[in-house]
C-alpha cells in the first residue's frame, strides 16, 4: 500500500469511502503495523453546516460502545481544518454489496448474520443507544465474515421508554411510525429495521418499495424476544461481551474540536444571598477549585478555559438557582460583594452526553456515506 501521508503514529493510504464532509482512509499503526480506518472530517463544512455537536455525540456514542459486532473507534485526532476518526478497519466491505453480488444468503449464513446484528442491537438498546439507521450500507463484514454495526450519525442517546420525534433513516428500512410524524421509541424502530433486512437477506428483495409502510404498522416483537425465538437459537453463539470498567477518556475528542468553537474564555458573575461560608458550601459541592472566597451577599465569578459551553453553562445555572435561594438563619445584613473565582475546568464534561436535541439530523458517515 502506497503511503502519501501521515497523522500521529499513523500512515495514511488510499480511500475506501467518500462522501458530503468525510473521507476513509486505509492506514497503518506503525507501532503495530495494524490497519485503521480512519474518517477525515472537513472542520469547515461541519462547522458551516451546523453538524459539530452531532459528530461530536456520534463519535462520544462508538467510544463508550464496546461489542465484537460494532465497529470500534480507538482514537480522535484533530489539526487546525481536519478531524480524523481512528476507526477499526473491517475489511470485508458493506455487506449490501455482497448482496448486490450474490442476491441473497442460504438460510445458515443469513441466520448467522442476523444473530450478530440483534446480538450488537441488543446492546445498544440495553445502554440507551437507538441506531435509527440500520440498513446493509451500514453493516461492514469482518474477518471470518463477522458482522460489524457502524454509522451511528443518526443514533439517538434515551432512557429506555423515551419518546423520540425526528424522522430519520432510509425509506426501505424505516418504521411506519416515522414516517406518519408523531412519537415513537427507538428501539421498535431499530426492531423494525432488522426485521427489513433479515427478510432482504433471506428473498434477496426488499419487502417494501412504497408508501404502503404506512399501512403495515403493527406491534413488533422486542430483541429479548427474537434471542428467544426457536429458529433464531439454531447454531447461535452469543457474542462475549466485554464490560469496560477503565474510565472512558473524552480528552482527544475535545482536544480535536478545540479549533472548531471559539476557545474565548468564558465569565459569569452570579449573584449569592447566603452567607460566605453557606455561598463556599454549596460551591463546593458543585466544583472543587475554589480559588479565592471572601461575608455575606458576595459576588461569584466562574471562568471556563476549556470544554464545551453546555456543561459549563448549565453548571452555571444550577449554581446560580442555588446561590439565589435564602436559607434559614442567613443574614440580611448587606455588605459589599466579593469575588469568587471557580476554575470550571475540572466540571465534568461528559454530562452533556446524550443531550442532543432530537430536533436535530446528521449527515449519514460511514465509511462510504458521509
Amino acid at each position: 500500500m502506497g503511503y502519501v501521508n501521515a497523522i500521529g503514529k499513523y500512515q495514511i493510504g488510499r480511500t475506501i469511502g467518500e462522501g458530503t464532509f468525510a473521507k476513509v482512509k486505509l492506514a497503518v499503526n506503525t507501532e503495530n503495523r495494524q490497519y485503521v480506518a480512519i474518517k477525515i472530517i472537513d472542520k469547515h463544512m461541519v462547522v458551516e453546516n451546523n453538524l459539530t455537536n452531532q459528530v461530536k455525540s456520534e463519535i462520544r456514542t462508538m467510544k463508550l460502545l464496546r461489542h465484537p459486532n460494532i465497529v470500534r473507534i480507538h482514537e480522535v485526532i484533530g489539526t487546525k481544518t481536519k478531524i480524523h476518526i481512528v476507526m477499526e478497519y473491517v475489511s470485508g466491505g458493506q455487506l449490501s454489496e455482497r448482496m448486490s453480488y450474490v442476491g441473497r444468503l442460504d438460510e445458515k449464513h443469513a441466520r448467522k448474520h442476523f444473530q450478530q446484528l440483534i446480538d450488537a442491537v441488543d446492546y445498544c438498546h440495553c445502554r440507551g443507544v437507538y441506531h435509527r439507521d440500520l440498513k446493509p450500507q451500514n453493516l461492514l463484514l469482518g474477518s471470518k465474515d463477522n458482522l460489524k454495526v457502524s454509522d451511528f450519525g443518526l443514533s439517538a442517546l434515551r432512557k429506555p421508554g423515551d419518546v423520540l420525534s425526528t424522522a430519520c433513516g432510509s425509506p426501505s428500512y424505516v418504521a411506519p411510525e416515522l414516517l406518519a410524524n408523531k412519537g415513537y421509541e427507538g428501539a421498535a424502530a431499530d426492531v423494525w429495521s432488522c426485521g427489513v433486512i433479515l427478510f432482504e437477506l433471506l428473498a434477496g428483495r426488499l419487502p417494501f418499495d412504497d408508501q404502503s409502510l404506512m399501512n403495515l404498522y403493527r406491534k413488533r416483537i422486542t430483541t429479548a424476544e427474537i434471542i428467544e425465538d426457536q429458529w433464531f437459537q439454531t447454531n447461535y453463539d452469543p457474542a462475549v461481551r466485554t464490560e469496560c470498567e477503565e474510565d472512558i477518556n473524552f480528552d482527544d475528542v475535545h482536544a480535536a474540536f478545540s479549533s472548531v468553537k471559539d476557545n474565548e474564555k468564558h465569565k459569569t458573575t452570579l449573584g449569592s444571598k447566603l452567607t460566605i461560608s453557606e455561598t463556599i458550601e454549596k460551591i463546593e459541592a458543585a466544583a472543587k477549585d475554589v480559588i479565592e472566597v471572601a461575608p455575606t451577599h458576595c459576588v461569584v465569578e466562574i471562568s471556563k478555559s476549556l470544554g464545551e459551553l453546555e456543561p459549563y453553562t448549565e453548571f452555571c445555572k444550577s449554581l446560580s438557582s442555588m446561590l439565589l435561594t435564602e436559607e434559614s438563619g442567613a443574614s440580611s445584613e448587606t455588605q459589599a460583594p466579593k469575588e469568587v473565582i471557580v476554575n470550571s475546568k475540572n466540571i465534568n464534561q461528559s454530562e452533556s452526553f446524550g443531550q442532543k436535541d432530537d430536533n436535530d439530523t446528521i449527515d449519514k458517515r460511514g465509511y462510504s456515506s458521509s
